[in-house]
């Protein structure tokens, strides 16, 4: 498995390379979007120092976002 990653990297990732924008936050949790076409997509995201790996990939799963062009950004 490669390393683990940070909320606050996920969402600088997420919103630099794949077309995310912070649309709220609430605690911890942060609400992204990406509205491609007429397509909008929503993930949350939360700021947590290490995510665990499920998290990681429901994260990508909501955002649809291949792991493998995600981990290349890093």
């Amino acid at each position: 498995m490669a390393k683990t990653v940070s909320g606050a990297l996920v969402i600088k990732i997420l919103c630099r390379y794949f077309c995310f924008f912070v649309v709220s936050q609430r605690g911890s949790h942060v609400k992204l979007r990406n509205e491609v076409g007429q397509q909008v997509i929503t993930t949350i995201v939360p700021l947590h120092r290490e995510l665990s790996l499920g998290t990681f990939r429901g994260i990508l799963e909501l955002a649809r976002v291949d792991e493998m062009d995600f981990r290349n950004k890093l």
